[in-house]
């Protein structure tokens, strides 16, 4: 049904799932598990409903008036315009004989609460409804036959009516009912994870959808205030866009050098090596350089506070002129027990579409393995991200921190260089009782660059490379050994290590 006139959501990222939003005139399903969300999306569409002037009913089996306002006013929203029809118990009824249920069998029955629903809906004549929720439904039908024939006329009931429908049900039915995802024209499953340790993560997934392509898998979401926000999963092959081809340099000749001219744009860089070994200063220096340019870069920051950053850029000489604009440098301080993957790649994609961003620096990979629920799709996660950002054109940096500070034993926490079109490498090692830096490009896809070791330091003039350490061997272990006439080791001392 390409084309068709679609029914906004509310949630802009959630209308983008569903290729611009509900189709109209349809029943859909929304569950989840109570506190998911159901609730609070179903307020959003109904509250856009009043926005385009559309009548808009709530019928409510389970929560009261006094709730739903409750709930609307922690996101600063009024009901103003949403008729609710309350169908639960009033307190006389909870006071009589008998055994507790939601509704007296004895007082209404299925069919007569069936009957209040639909004199509702036809005094209100709505073109938008919400019914919450079909739990209590189940319960009144106590057969799953009677319940499904409730649910078919129902559903029969709106045909030609003009009007869509989200039903809410909260899985007290053991699982997810497929009765009702047969009966729904579209079905949207929200859930909630409860970690470990941090916020709750949360995913919703579009399971059917009737006449429409859809994206499918799970996306990202939170509630926050003013609702759902939404975070779709990044489909690299939906995002490109035309750039020229080029060298993107760091300003230090020497590094450049050894990159063989430069990083090409569109390409990801690997910086590699134990803590303190320079990688964080690294990165920076190429964004700083593409600020001064008068391009825009920006710096998704997972290990330090962005006052540590600056504090440490100035010991170094990197003048950092913040902002989101060209010329400026965009510096998003993530902490990865609060924020989702999904959230993550649209941060990204905000900088990258609306403000412009040509060089992106993840800082670090060990922050975002952090944020990962399930290790094994960060490789897959970071994979669609890099060629987003290789089809916008953007030059990649990341960063990963090795256990271990000398010699052979060094560990990554996962391996990506295979995934990085470049990767350079730092080491620490020994000589003439210091320790010193070094540093070297073990790949580089897209071009040439030099094969040889350099030692690195930082003062703050800024950031230093040697001559080729020709005269060591073994550099890459830590202990190197000198070789050549004399015995003498073209090794620059460095009185600085700010890092």
């Amino acid at each position: 049904m390409h084309g068709t006139p679609r029914s906004k959501t509310g949630i802009p990222a959630l209308d983008d799932i569903l290729q611009g939003g509900l189709i109209p005139e349809r029943l859909y399903l929304v569950d989840g598990h109570p506190g998911s969300g159901k609730t609070t999306f179903a307020l959003q569409f109904l509250l856009e409903g009043v926005r385009n002037g559309e009548r808009c009913l709530y019928v409510t089996l389970s929560e009261t008036r006094e709730e739903l306002v409750d709930g609307a006013a922690s996101h600063g929203w009024s009901l103003d315009g949403i008729d609710i029809v309350e169908l639960i118990p009033d307190e006389q009824e909870l006071q009589r004989d008998g055994p507790l249920t939601m509704i007296q069998p004895s007082d209404v029955e299925l069919s007569e609460t069936m009957g209040k629903i639909l004199q509702a809906i036809e005094r209100s004549n709505a073109t938008r409804i919400v019914f919450d929720s079909l739990s209590e439904m189940r319960l009144l039908a106590q057969s799953s036959l009677r319940y499904r024939r409730q649910i078919l006329a129902l559903k029969q009931f709106f045909v030609g009516r003009e009007c869509t429908v989200l039903m809410l049900d909260d899985r007290t039915a053991e699982g997810p009912d497929l009765q009702l995802h047969s009966i729904a024209h579209g079905v949207i499953a929200l859930y909630i994870t409860p970690p470990s340790y941090g916020h709750a993560r949360r995913q919703l997934q579009v399971l059917k959808f009737r006449g429409s392509d859809f994206a499918s898998g799970f996306h990202d979401f939170a509630i926050r205030y003013g609702g759902l926000a939404v975070f779709p999963r990044l489909i690299a092959a939906d995002h490109s866009a035309e750039f020229a081809r080029s060298l993107i340099t760091s300003g230090v000749t020497a590094l450049d050098a050894l990159m063989g001219g430069g990083i090409e744009r569109g390409t990801s860089t690997l910086l590699v090596g134990p803590p303190g070994s320079g990688k964080s200063t690294l990165a920076l220096q190429y964004a700083v350089a593409a600020a001064g340019r008068g391009h825009h870069a920006a710096s998704f920051i997972f290990d330090e506070t962005k006052a540590a950053l600056m504090a440490r850029s100035e010991g170094v000489g990197l003048r950092i002129r913040e902002g989101d604009g060209p010329g400026e440098i965009a510096l998003r301080q993530i902490d990865p027990v609060e924020v989702s993957p999904g959230e993550f790649a649209t941060a990204v994609r905000h900088c990258v579409e609306e403000n412009g961003a040509r060089v992106v620096i993840i800082d670090s990979l060990n922050g975002y393995l952090n944020a990962m629920t399930q290790d094994n799709f960060l490789t897959a996660q970071l994979h669609e991200l890099l060629s987003y950002l290789s089809n916008k054109g953007v030059t990649t940096i990341m960063v990963i921190a090795q256990s271990g500070m000398l010699g052979a034993n060094m560990s990554s926490p996962v391996d990506a260089s295979y995934l990085a079109d470049s990767v350079v490498l730092l080491r620490y090692f020994e000589h003439a009782g210091s320790v010193k830096k070094a540093i070297s490009v073990m790949k580089k896809r897209t071009g040439g660059h030099e094969e040889s070791i350099r030692q690195l330091w930082f003062d703050e003039n800024g950031i230093h490379l040697s001559e080729p350490l020709l005269q060591l061997r073994g550099v890459l272990t830590g202990v190197p050994t000198e070789v050549g006439a004399g015995g003498n080791a073209t090794v620059t001392p460095a009185t600085s290590h700010v890092v």
